[in-house]
């Protein structure tokens, strides 16, 4: 039978698998960096965003290394057993690599670190299913963009965009407008897609970007600190970006 001259369609979201040799190499990276470093954090991530992951990468390059994702990987690296562990006392680092966990190396102390990571929290849009932190409430008048400041309206053109996201717009000299107040959302409330769309667009961020710290290995010692109040909540952990890990692992 001839084939079919039909065009096929092709999927360009395929992977390729990661082989036994590059899964080799980071093991052989990551048992490196905990001969290099002093100390060996476990965190973890809430509000996942990959461009404030880079944020970080990029402001430690110099004083840290940081592995993120393939936690399977990351656990065989240590050893989950103290007879399998890399070094002494690894293994009950391994044993928490759990969910979206990464791994920061460094010979930065302990209270270095975890005052650097208390102030690094940048706000960043909400997605649907977040919980709002703020009752928000579009003002009757011209609708108004919080991108600039001082604030903007909207532009004409996006005015069926705003009708379809359930505002009562009119067009006013050219300028979207409400004739009454409209709560977009309201505090404590989970968000939907239509609304997490429309406070992007109107530009009000509800969540924050945040690095938890559970625990540290001392390589002097050998010993695991957990760290006490550097913790998530289970709110901010449980919304994490899709995607997130798999090629992330290396600090660039």
């Amino acid at each position: 039978m001839p084939k079919s001259k039909r065009s096929k369609v092709v999927s360009l979201t395929k992977v390729a698998k990661k082989t036994k040799e590059h899964k080799g190499a980071m093991i052989t990276e990551l048992q490196e960096n905990a001969d290099k470093w002093q100390y060996c954090w476990l965190f973890e991530v809430g509000n996942m965003r990959n461009s404030h992951l880079k944020t970080v990468r990029k402001l430690w390059k110099d004083s840290a290394r940081i592995f993120f994702g393939r936690g399977a990987v990351m656990a065989k690296a240590l050893g989950m057993t103290p007879e399998e562990e890399h070094k002494s006392g690894l293994h009950r680092i391994a044993q928490q690599i759990k969910g979206q966990v990464g791994l920061l190396f460094t010979d930065s102390t302990p209270a270095e670190v975890t005052e650097w990571f208390a102030d690094f929290h940048p706000l960043d849009f909400a997605r649907s299913g977040n919980v709002a932190t703020q009752t928000f409430i579009l003002p009757a008048g011209p609708i108004m963009q919080q991108h600039s400041t001082p604030p903007e309206p909207f532009p004409h053109n996006e005015e069926p965009q705003l009708r379809k996201l359930g505002l009562s717009t009119k067009m006013v000299r050219g300028v979207p407008t409400l004739e009454v107040p409209h709560t977009v959302c309201t505090k404590g409330k989970k968000l939907t897609p239509e609304q997490t769309q429309l406070l992007k667009l109107v530009g009000v961020k509800m969540v924050e970007f945040k690095v938890g710290l559970r625990m540290y290995w001392e390589a002097a010692s050998g010993e695991v600190v957990e760290v006490e109040g550097h913790q998530l909540s289970e709110e901010e952990k449980a919304l994490e970006e899709d995607g997130g890990g798999e090629d992330e692992e290396m600090a660039e």
